[in-house]
């Protein structure tokens, strides 16, 4: 059953993908919340250890936001030792120093990791999250063998347990899945205007600047016209934004008083016009 009344569609990624354990959470908004922290990052599996108020609890369904199967599939574990019994890695996440030797990644490093251990050794792992109140216990991170720790504001680094589960999830989405540049221009129905096109703009630009008398003074001439073309060459410039320029170069043309060749002598006005009427 789809829908709202079920939720999302949801369901597992292909092959092994890292399983969210909450241990002893303590309210059930907290577990709908990190449901729908999972399902932002495309993370299904869901375990809990002890939850206080026992389980299943409608208030976790009713804040989950669609994440609704992922709170379906769920399964509680008396213990942290059985919870991740069938794993071969387990991270557990700590936000104060222990007094432990073991590794100590970032979210970032972690999700690496991740995506290592489950996308290209098929193996299956498990992140601990600790109550809300204090964390996990020293038991609880007995069971695990690397460590999570959030870069945050030292002087600040409280989380609620959804927070601390989105910032993983977060990072495992764009290391095992998305692709998107982290850089891009945006040009809706346009598109960056070739070199051609930019260069038939900056001539017709440089005629009328001459027409117009702004760049008479010959010794300072080159330079000025190698700093017009350095601004338009320096970015993407759009098709749409130099038709927009073009107009703006007709309109300029028109109401300047006439000192060079007359309109009619333009070379790039029949373009400039075609570009203007689309």
């Amino acid at each position: 059953m789809t829908g709202r009344e079920a939720g999302a569609d949801l369901k597992p990624m292909p092959g092994e993908s890292p399983i969210i354990v909450l241990v002893r959470p303590q309210l059930a908004e907290n577990i709908g919340s990190t449901a729908r922290a999972m399902a932002n990052g495309g993370l299904f599996h869901l375990r809990l250890v002890a939850p206080r108020d026992g389980w299943p609890q409608e208030r976790a369904w009713y804040v989950s936001s669609g994440a609704q199967r992922i709170l379906d599939a769920a399964t509680v574990h008396e213990t942290v030792a059985d919870a991740v019994a069938d794993c071969h890695r387990v991270f557990a996440t700590c936000p104060r120093p222990r007094h432990v030797v073991i590794p100590v990644c970032t979210a970032r490093g972690a999700a690496e990791e991740l995506v290592d251990i489950c996308q290209t050794r098929a193996l299956r792992s498990a992140v601990l999250f600790g109550p809300e109140r204090a964390g996990l216990e020293n038991d609880d991170m007995a069971c695990a063998d690397t460590l999570v720790r959030y870069p945050l504001n030292p002087d600040h680094m409280s989380l609620n347990l959804a927070q601390a589960v989105m910032i993983l999830a977060y990072e495992w989405w764009n290391a095992a899945v998305d692709r998107t540049p982290p850089r891009q221009l945006m040009t809706n129905e346009t598109h960056v205007a070739t070199k051609g096109e930019l260069e038939t703009f900056l001539n017709r630009l440089v005629s009328e600047l001459d027409a117009s008398g702004f760049l008479d003074n010959l010794p300072k001439r080159p330079g000025m016209v190698r700093n017009l073309r350095h601004w338009f060459q320096r970015g993407e410039v759009t098709e749409q934004e130099l038709r927009t320029l073009h107009g703006v170069v007709t309109e300029l043309s028109r109401g300047r008083m006439r000192r060079g060749r007359p309109e009619a002598q333009d070379p790039a006005l029949p373009w400039a016009q075609e570009q203007e009427q689309q």
